[in-house]
């Protein structure tokens, strides 16, 4: 049977660990993504820890992970097939998933040819349970071309978002990744440091959630500008992009680090992480793109109600009312889901045999067609 070329389904499950995005995109032969409807499904306990646990080196590692890679398979599997029988389509009807899989690994500061990002899953596995071609392993090409990998989103912002203003995008996972859209088209991103990652482990390190739901914890506490101000002298801050971080650089003894023998209100570490992940994108912008008149919110920060009103009223600080703050949602496109569009739109670049990194972003020697196809 002939397949739609416009149909395609992204699989996208952050740095935040928190669960599977799988999203129905059409896309048209300009690049155009149209969310059509979308699934999200959380992790299973189990899967989560040996997830959780394998972002720190321990024994066993490659019987652990290739386990792990099997289990994610199978999870990003039910998603899609949660998400056919949703829109009353079969695995005929899709051109290809693409899957982003699970970063355990990102040194992508080592010297070239040493450097490696590593996303867990078995791709071979996914294409078989789905019976759709599936496009993973996106980011190694890119490293290959002297590149960090990442991020990879600003390509897709950059033809969703872009404007005759100057807008930047701001993505919240579990990482702050920042696309800058200026109207003259010269598009850069790069990480700009942490967003939910540390929020959430000091919450599931002092009171056992997994996250801050609407920052609720964080409002209880008052910013600690010493300890505010001991992180931010971390170097990744300072560093000119391209650069880009994860779970190596921001962790739970990184921020113990910078507490040291303080002693210091749990909340009020919670309030400061908030303001960490505010202060830090307010000040990389200011720095990069000082001339931005829009800034668009997306990834699962974007529901972070605290976390949003400090941005507002920050920028206000910062940019003397000039800069609007905005989530996806104004746009039309669900927050939480711009990534899972966006590994769907790389799918589709894959198959049309587009590049999709920028070399002006990552640091690549140029473009590179991403991915790598696993057929039905």
């Amino acid at each position: 049977m002939n397949k739609p070329q416009s149909l395609y389904i992204g699989l996208m499950s952050g740095t935040s660990l928190d669960g599977i995005d799988a999203v129905l995109a059409k896309i048209d032969a300009s690049g155009e993504a149209r969310l059509l409807d979308s699934v999200s499904t959380p992790f299973s306990s189990e899967l989560r820890k040996v997830l959780v646990d394998l972002q720190s080196p321990g024994p066993n590692e490659i019987h652990r992970e290739n386990q792990a890679a099997n289990a994610l398979a199978a999870a990003y599997a039910d998603a899609v097939k949660e998400l056919l029988a949703q829109v009353k389509l079969s695995p005929a009807d899709i051109n290809a998933i693409g899957a982003h899989g699970q970063t355990i690994r990102h040194q992508a500061d080592l010297a070239h040819h040493l450097a490696y990002t590593h996303q867990t899953l078995n791709p071979a596995l996914l294409a078989e349970l789905t019976g759709i071609d599936v496009i993973a392993d996106f980011r190694s090409r890119d490293l290959a071309a002297g590149g960090h990998g990442a991020p990879l989103v600003p390509a897709f912002h950059a033809q969703q978002f872009s404007s005759n203003e100057n807008v930047a995008v701001l993505n919240l996972g579990g990482i702050a990744n920042l696309t800058l859209l200026p109207n003259n088209g010269n598009v850069t991103g790069f990480d700009c440091g942490p967003a939910n990652m540390l929020m959430d482990a000091w919450i599931a390190d002092q009171q056992g959630h997994e996250f801050d739901k609407d920052g609720n914890w964080a409002l209880q506490g008052n910013c600690n500008q010493g300890l505010l101000e001991r992180m931010l002298t971390d170097p990744f801050f300072a560093k000119s992009p391209p650069k880009s971080t994860g779970r190596d650089e921001f962790h739970l003894d990184w921020l113990k680090k910078y507490i040291g023998s303080d002693n210091i209100n749990a909340e009020d570490v919670q309030a400061t992480l908030l303001q960490l992940t505010v202060d830090s994108a307010l000040q990389a912008i200011d720095r990069h793109a000082p001339q931005t008149q829009t800034l668009i919110i997306c990834g699962g920060g974007a529901r972070n109600i605290a976390l949003l009103n400090l941005f507002k009223a920050r920028a206000e600080i910062l940019f003397k009312n000039t800069l609007e703050i905005l989530t996806s949602d104004a746009l039309g496109i669900d927050p939480q889901l711009v990534e899972g569009l966006a590994f769907a739109w790389l799918a589709w670049s894959h198959k049309e045999k587009r590049p999709a990194n920028l070399p002006a972003v990552t640091g690549a020697k140029g473009p590179r067609i991403l991915g790598a196809c696993y057929p039905a």
